[in-house]
């Protein structure tokens, strides 16, 4: 790999292209096509020019991009159209978005009458994060104590994530799932200044022994989706899964809870298991972050295993970018510099706008669409915007 130095003339290159990305591509994407002004909320299923071609409104995307605009006014500008946005998205949500017990349903159609179950606690988790950046933005005591309690309920709900919904026979093989714990890692650090102190730490505590120790096996340096209730891992198809993007993320959360508790060590190893995951899942042949993989080199069950997504892609750029000014190690910048140079080259998109989400292994891009059910106002402008911010932070200290 070309050893690429992070100067200052390749800083203040790299802050121009990522800044003119997400204030002239992508933002104004999402302002001009995704706001639904006769019932309220945002349209995420857009094609590549931005046309509107389903209607459903799904829980967690419309919590993400409330938390998007509000995270832009609180962090990087506060431009009064962007809390407006964040507000308008927060107001269907309030009205649509929960059940009576304050579970919030998986998808609305266009109207917000409900469509899907609450069956899915990470609508309750981008809740939280959406009302409670929005109350950092406001003031607004409605939007903190909305987020608080739908924080708490998910704390009640972490050991059966499901409840009623949960497929599993009951006494069959049971795993527990990487993903939980992954986000609560970051949540808890969202809306820490809207709960007991006490509280963040005993949640902050027991998260980062889940995801450092419990689903990390050292003997491969690699971060397992399920294990088995008390840790082992479990040999099957679930059980031996691999999703390097989820691992990735999770360590640059693990980055920033090192910086807040003062942990250099917990940076160090969130760099190291970082790097030997890209390792692990760099396609050699067409390059790319694969989707999937399995621990042991089995076929994985997943169809779309050897995707490019996006997503994955930009949530690496945000890891390497932060361990290489945390730590100053070498192989987080030569990996940067690889990640960006294939992101940008098969995921960007000049002409239209935002960023594509799905590419085949040779890196053709397989859906032309710019937002879908899982693709949202999310993972383009947050990487763009912590890319960014580290990169300012590097240029400063310099």
């Amino acid at each position: 790999m070309k050893n690429v130095k992070a100067n200052k003339e390749r800083i203040n290159q790299l802050i121009s292209q990522y800044q003119k990305e997400l204030d002239d591509h992508v933002i104004p994407f999402w302002m001009k096509h995704s706001k639904d002004t006769e019932h309220g909320g945002y349209f995420t299923c857009l094609s590549r020019k931005g046309e509107v071609y389903d209607t459903d409104k799904f829980i967690w995307l419309q919590a993400r991009e409330v938390w998007q605009f509000a995270k832009l006014y609180n962090t990087y500008e506060q431009k009064a159209e962007w809390l407006e946005m964040a507000e308008h998205g927060a107001a269907f949500l309030q009205k649509h978005g929960a059940d009576d017990q304050g579970q919030w349903y998986f998808s609305l159609n266009q109207k917000g009458e409900p469509l899907i179950q609450p069956y899915n606690i990470f609508s309750d988790c981008f809740a939280t994060m959406a009302f409670g950046q929005l109350y950092k933005a406001t003031g607004k005591e409605e939007y903190g104590q909305l987020a608080r309690s739908t924080f708490y309920s998910i704390l009640e709900r972490q050991d059966n994530p499901k409840g009623v919904y949960n497929k599993a026979y009951p006494g069959s093989r049971a795993l527990k799932n990487f993903a939980l714990p992954m986000i609560l890692s970051n949540l808890a650090l969202e809306i820490e200044s809207l709960l007991p102190q006490e509280l963040i730490q005993e949640t902050l505590d027991k998260i980062i022994h889940e995801v450092m120790e419990v689903f990390y096996f050292p003997e491969e340096g690699l971060v397992l989706e399920n294990v088995s209730p008390d840790g082992q891992f479990v040999d099957c198809f679930e059980g031996r899964l691999l999703n390097p993007g989820h691992a990735i993320e999770a360590m640059w959360f693990m980055m920033d809870l090192g910086e807040k508790l003062n942990r250099p060590e917990l940076i160090e190893k969130a760099v190291k298991i970082t790097l030997d995951t890209l390792e692990y899942g760099w396609d050699k042949e067409h390059g790319g972050i694969f989707y999937f993989m399995d621990i042991k080199g089995h076929p994985t069950q997943q169809l779309e295993w050897d995707q490019k997504l996006w997503w994955v892609h930009l949530e690496t750029l945000v890891a390497l970018l932060k361990g290489y000014y945390h730590t100053g190690n070498e192989a987080c910048w030569e990996w940067f510099e690889k990640v960006h140079d294939y992101a940008w080259k098969h995921f960007s998109d000049p002409e239209h706008g935002e960023w594509f989400g799905y590419l085949n292994r040779e890196g053709k891009v397989l859906l032309p669409l710019k937002g879908g059910k899982w693709k949202g106002c999310f993972h383009v402008p947050r990487g763009l915007l912590y890319c960014l911010q580290t990169l300012e932070r590097m240029k400063d200290e310099r």
